[in-house]
């Protein structure tokens, strides 16, 4: 694995591994409205404004030309052969592990701890997703390198992009909550930890996970040093949600800026153009991701969820060392 496929290899993968009808339902249901594009080189999606009307079609297609990467569109369009007259797209989150701003591992590539930091950070989305936003139609797929999040409720697929980016802000936890209420005339403060519901908790939630990842290389703009030094020092604090001790001890100016720069990082877990753009491919559940040479597949369950048991195809077993 992370060793890129050779042509040889694509071709034993399509022919002999790769089943059509395994792709999930929800590709296959509507799947002539969808744009499908194709990588033949490895220098990205060259082929593109490709549609098939049956299994059948698109079955033939990757046994005979096994593309370095294969893709469809999240949109629906009345003419995908000229991705004209969109219907709807579905609601994309996009957590590649190479991407991650916090890694443990600071690795170079992906591996086994970077790809399970993605998985928790997708579990705790999909919590979200379903408990703050009542959405039910989530599939999950390992992409290769992370995870993507395709959502198809209906109530979400013809919003537009501004929209998508405000569920976006709300779901990594990137905009810092407000601290100051008030009633009657009689104003009062309530940090986010004291407010068990909402976006509050959210963001809570995506704090303290980002925190207690920090890693001794990770720069943060209005962090000195010295601060830096005091949040990880006082971070097992996050651990049993003694929020008033940890905030405390690192003083209550410094916390503010420890969580204005913890929003900001936490844009970063989600690619964010990917959740805006109506228009976007992405790639092909069932396909191979040629570059680390693993399969591109739905996942059932998340928790139970091992890429290097589950999407690892049959020719990297059978590689010389």
């Amino acid at each position: 694995m992370n060793e890129p496929a050779t042509l040889q290899e694509r071709r034993r993968y399509y022919r002999e591994e790769w089943n059509v009808k395994k792709l999930p339902d929800f590709i296959k249901e509507g799947m002539e409205q969808r744009e499908f594009g194709f990588d033949h080189l490895g220098k990205g999606p060259n082929d593109r404004y490709r549609i098939f009307r049956s299994l059948e079609y698109l079955k033939r297609f990757m046994r005979y030309k096994s593309p370095f990467a294969a893709y469809c569109s999240v949109a629906f369009y009345d003419k995908p052969f000229k991705r004209a007259d969109w219907i709807k797209s579905e609601l994309i989150f996009d957590v590649d592990a190479k991407d991650i701003p916090i890694r443990t591992c600071m690795c170079d590539n992906v591996c086994e701890v970077c790809l399970g930091e993605a998985k928790e950070i997708v579990s705790g989305l999909i919590d979200t997703l379903k408990g703050d936003l009542g959405l039910k139609d989530i599939h999950v797929i390992y992409s290769g390198r992370g995870y993507h999040l395709r959502v198809l409720d209906e109530t979400v697929m013809k919003m537009d992009s501004d929209i998508r980016a405000q569920i976006l802000k709300y779901l990594v936890g990137s905009e810092v909550p407000r601290s100051e209420y008030g009633t009657e005339g009689e104003k009062y403060q309530l940090e986010h930890f004291s407010i068990p519901f909402g976006y509050p908790k959210v963001f809570t939630q995506r704090f303290k996970y980002a925190v207690l990842h920090l890693t001794p290389n990770i720069e943060m703009e209005n962090i000195s040093p010295a601060l830096f030094k005091k949040v990880l020092k006082n971070r097992t604090y996050l651990l049993t949600d003694e929020w008033g001790l940890f905030r405390k001890n690192i003083g209550p100016i410094n916390y503010k800026k420890l969580v204005k720069e913890i929003g900001a990082l936490n844009m970063g877990l989600v690619d964010a153009k990917v959740s805006i753009d109506l228009k976007r491919i992405l790639r092909l559940p069932t396909s191979l991701h040629s570059k680390v040479s693993m399969k591109c597949m739905e996942v059932q369950n998340i928790e139970k969820f091992d890429p290097f048991k589950e999407a690892v195809p049959k020719f990297v077993y059978e590689r010389d060392d």
